[in-house]
């Protein structure tokens, strides 16, 4: 009898996982969270295949941080003008909307190909324990979403 699965729906299901940011690592969160988005955790794991799964983080408000990160991270981006770098604190940018620091972070940690966008559209961020996908979710993670 053969172990291959094969390429079978069943194979490439996605399973919704719930992530409690509440006072989590923001790096080894954002690890985690990037091996389920490609769906390393699976058997059938191809690099070149989409076979990840969904993820809701709840709590990215109260996310932490080492170190003096929250002072001294800066985000940068350049406007195309010149002089046009613009630097931005990490306390700031969590003043205004905390989900772009997990956003951030997670999607820096996942390769840069063409697969990028379409497993970052997979990862749904809310600031408080309120979401709208608690019927969907499977499988819930309060060590991590990696458990190896």
């Amino acid at each position: 009898m053969s172990q291959n699965v094969g390429k079978t729906a069943l194979a490439y299901a996605r399973v919704w996982h719930l992530v409690d940011a509440k006072q989590r690592t923001l790096g080894r969160m954002a690890t985690g969270i990037a091996t389920t988005l490609m769906g390393k955790h699976k058997p059938i794991y191809d690099p070149a295949a989409d076979c990840g799964d969904h993820v809701v983080v709840i709590n990215a408000k109260e996310v932490a941080v080492t170190g003096k990160k929250w002072d001294q991270k800066l985000y940068r981006h350049h406007t195309g003008h010149p002089g046009g770098l613009k630097e931005i604190p990490m306390s700031r940018i969590m003043e205004r909307d905390p989900s772009k620091v997990i956003h951030k972070a997670v999607s820096g940690m996942l390769p840069k190909n063409r697969l990028r966008e379409p497993r970052m559209e997979r990862l749904h961020i809310f600031e408080g324990a309120d979401h709208p996908y608690a019927d969907n979710i499977i499988k819930r993670y309060d060590e991590g979403p990696q458990q190896s």
